[in-house]
């Protein structure tokens, strides 16, 4: 259909044919008809054609590639995160584990100090108990061995006799007569008889014998009574 603007075109092409106003009317028509032809060409005109919608549609796929490649990025970051997190269970199920195991290692490490503990005091006591008893057992051999000791301690009133004393002063000797063997001995101060030394020698006490604090006198009235 021919639009408004083409049948004024028309109207004023055929007025200057027949009125004879060529000049005019072939300007007129020129003008109009490259008005025409814009105006038609404008609306010809399609948007999604144009250079400025390719343009556009371009950016735009642009933009729409990035944000594609920026959520593959995220993507990845969250599996990433996703692993590390998985990671870090992991680990920490790892440490409570070996920590349950160290706290039963010391446990079973503490039980086993306790028991040895206990093993050794029982030992001590042992030990104690037979120190004791040793202790016991050698007080009882002292003591045994010096009841016999005593009960074996010579009666020198008994098994000797004074026979004389003579020298002079300091150098004072004596001789005394075994009764068992009728055998004489010869003494003199620090002299050993039977175990008992010769403490002094004297004309009225006779001699004096002594052995670990205890003393014995051989004097001339026993020997006389004898």
């Amino acid at each position: 259909m021919l639009n408004k603007k083409t049948l004024k075109n028309l109207f004023f092409l055929s007025l200057c044919t027949f009125v004879s106003m060529p000049a005019f009317c072939e300007e007129s028509v020129i003008d109009e008809e490259m008005e025409n032809v814009s105006a038609n060409a404008v609306a010809a005109y399609e948007a999604e054609d144009s250079l400025f919608n390719q343009i556009t549609t371009l950016e735009q796929e642009k933009v729409l590639m990035q944000l594609e490649k920026e959520r593959a990025q995220l993507d990845l970051e969250l599996d990433r995160l996703a692993a590390e997190k998985i990671k870090l269970h992991m680990e920490i199920d790892t440490l409570s584990g070996r920590a349950e195991q160290q706290q039963q290692e010391l446990e079973n490490e503490k039980a086993r100090l306790e028991a040895e503990a206990a093993k050794l005091e029982r030992e001590k006591e042992a030990l104690e108990a037979q120190a004791q008893e040793a202790a016991a057992a050698k007080e009882y051999v002292v003591q045994t061995a010096k009841t016999e000791e005593k009960e074996q301690e010579i009666d020198f009133n008994k098994s000797y006799k004074l026979v004389n004393v003579f020298g002079s002063g300091s150098q004072l000797q004596a001789t005394i007569k075994d009764l068992k063997s009728g055998q004489n001995k010869r003494i003199s101060v620090g002299k050993n008889v039977d175990g008992y030394t010769v403490k002094s020698i004297s004309l009225y006490d006779g001699v004096v014998f002594e052995k670990d604090g205890n003393t014995q006198t051989l004097n001339v009235v026993s020997s006389a009574n004898e």
